[in-house]
């Protein structure tokens, strides 16, 4: 009997469930924490992006005397890559503001269709988030 014993080797059971069990629950803490980390990471392309445009718009508007009413007018290329956000830009009180917008696409984490992340920039750098974040 003695030599039964000393050569049980392995895990039980119930140690194996409790593992299992922490796993689950490291998981379930760390999961939302990630995606919410990972959504502020795609909106900050969107900022940065925007901010870039407002930029243009600031020096076509010395040159011109009125903001562009699109993106190709005023000098802007669409993001090298894989970008999350489509951009735009429209003119407001006849040249004499504007607004850039970033909508996400479709499909990339950023609520799809009439739920999709959109940000919006005027002349006075305004940054407004609709639907609100992550």
């Amino acid at each position: 009997m003695k030599k039964m014993l000393k050569n049980n080797k392995g895990f039980t059971l119930i140690e194996l469930m409790i593992v299992v069990a922490i796993i689950g629950i490291l998981a379930a803490i760390a999961i939302p924490n990630f995606m919410s980390y990972q959504c502020k990471a795609k909106q900050a392309e969107a900022k940065s992006i925007l901010g870039n445009m407002r930029v243009l718009q600031e020096a076509y508007f010395a040159e011109y005397g009125n903001y562009a009413d699109n993106t190709v007018q005023m000098g802007f290329n669409t993001p090298k890559g894989d970008p999350k956000y489509t951009y735009d830009v429209t003119e407001t009180d006849s040249g004499a503001g504007f607004d850039a917008t970033a909508t996400a696409k479709d499909g990339k984490g950023l609520g799809d269709g009439a739920a999709a992340d959109k940000w919006t920039m005027d002349e006075d750098a305004n940054l407004v988030n609709s639907p609100s974040g992550c």
